[in-house]
């Protein structure tokens, strides 16, 4: 093989390994900060589901608990903000993140806005997408900290019987899930890729046991 062909080789197979791969995330302002607890605001609702942005909430506190960040009980921050004339979440967003980390005494601020939160039919399947965009600001100075976006896409399982009983079997589960979607476990896995995954994800807390170790991979 010549010199031209190798070099051809070599970059096709670096590209190949880039694929799918995303950008690391840059955690300069974030670890210059190294917030303690994180106030999680009311979700902005892009989606056609009034009811999206409260089943969301009730999915984040946890997994950003066991990242090792201290966590504002969510029903009480919406009720105070609500109390300060601030019960619109895009109100929320679109305000200064320094009054809130006056207001609570928090670091940072977490804005979540829910993108997508919906079930699609086509002819015999049932399509189920969340897809959510995660920022962190400081409390302090207002600059943003971190920022990720994740999209899950769930089709339930079709039945693979031939027939005329596969077909309504199928018809029957994609029904079921257009009626009742279920968001919450599509959430969860969401909430655990954005923050947990290597390079992307949010580094470690100081309540965890890998607090200030885990320097490598984010």
């Amino acid at each position: 093989m010549n010199s031209l062909k190798l070099a051809t080789v070599l970059v096709a197979l670096a590209l190949g390994a880039c694929v799918g791969q995303p950008p690391r995330s840059n955690y300069t302002a974030l670890r210059s900060e190294a917030p303690r607890s994180i106030l999680v605001v009311p979700v902005t609702n892009k989606s056609v589901d009034v009811n999206a942005p409260d089943y969301f909430l009730a999915t984040i506190a946890p997994t950003l608990a066991e990242r090792g960040y201290y966590v504002f009980p969510i029903n009480m921050v919406k009720s105070v903000l609500a109390d300060d004339g601030l019960s619109d979440a895009n109100l929320v967003h679109a305000g200064d993140p320094r009054r809130l980390g006056e207001l609570f005494g928090a670091d940072a601020i977490m804005y979540i806005a829910i993108e997508r939160w919906d079930a699609k039919y086509i002819v015999l399947s049932t399509t189920v997408t969340v897809e959510l965009t995660y920022v962190i600001k400081s409390g302090h100075t207002g600059n943003e900290l971190w920022r990720n976006h994740k999209i899950l896409v769930y089709q339930p399982q079709q039945n693979s019987s031939g027939g005329l009983a596969g077909l309504i079997a199928n018809a029957i589960a994609a029904a079921i899930a257009k009626a009742a979607p279920n968001y919450i476990p599509l959430a969860i896995q969401a909430n655990n890729e954005a923050l947990n995954i290597k390079g992307t994800g949010l580094p470690a807390g100081p309540n965890s046991s890998l607090y200030g170790k885990d320097a490598a991979d984010f």
